[in-house]
């Protein structure tokens, strides 16, 4: 049976499964097919604990963890409240198709609701055709302040 945990990253076994999840997500083609850097893992679970905006749901089998959701409380200007943005979501191979990525969704939703929230946000790959569904299955949709400037994009710049 899987169960929902919320993150809580003072307890070591949930820091080492969201680095190794993370890890995971980073070798997958959807994650970028590139393992985290050692520097990286070393300090990743210790840095999220150290963020007051951080919101983890982890998903295990037994004391196995198959699946992550981790998410920033950012804030809409054009709302005046904060948004949540799911910035990871991935379900081990094995685990994909049984509804995790939706029941870890309305975890964070509910969180959400309950800090204020008055949105959620992610990206997505455009070649992430499951994940698209999945998505839009849950009410996910791309967005335009007004159709005739276009859909919004997420752009980076990396430094």
């Amino acid at each position: 049976m899987i169960i929902l945990h919320d993150v809580d990253l003072s307890r070591p076994e949930h820091g080492l499964a969201v680095t190794e999840l993370i890890s995971r997500y980073a070798r997958d083609p959807m994650g970028g097919g590139h393992d985290l850097r050692p520097e990286v893992k070393a300090v990743l679970a210790e840095r999220l604990r150290q963020r007051p905006d951080y919101v983890g749901v982890l998903a295990c089998d037994g004391t196995e963890p198959v699946a992550l959701i981790n998410c920033f409380e950012g804030f809409s200007t054009f709302m005046a409240r904060p948004l949540m943005n799911v910035h990871d979501v991935y379900v081990e191979p094995a685990y994909r198709g049984q509804g995790l990525s939706r029941r870890m969704l309305q975890r964070v939703e509910a969180v959400a609701r309950a800090r204020g929230c008055g949105k959620l946000t992610l990206e997505v790959l455009d070649g992430n055709t499951a994940a698209i569904a999945s998505y839009r299955g849950f009410g996910f949709e791309t967005y335009a302040l007004d159709p005739a400037f276009g859909r919004a994009q997420f752009w980076q710049k990396l430094l």
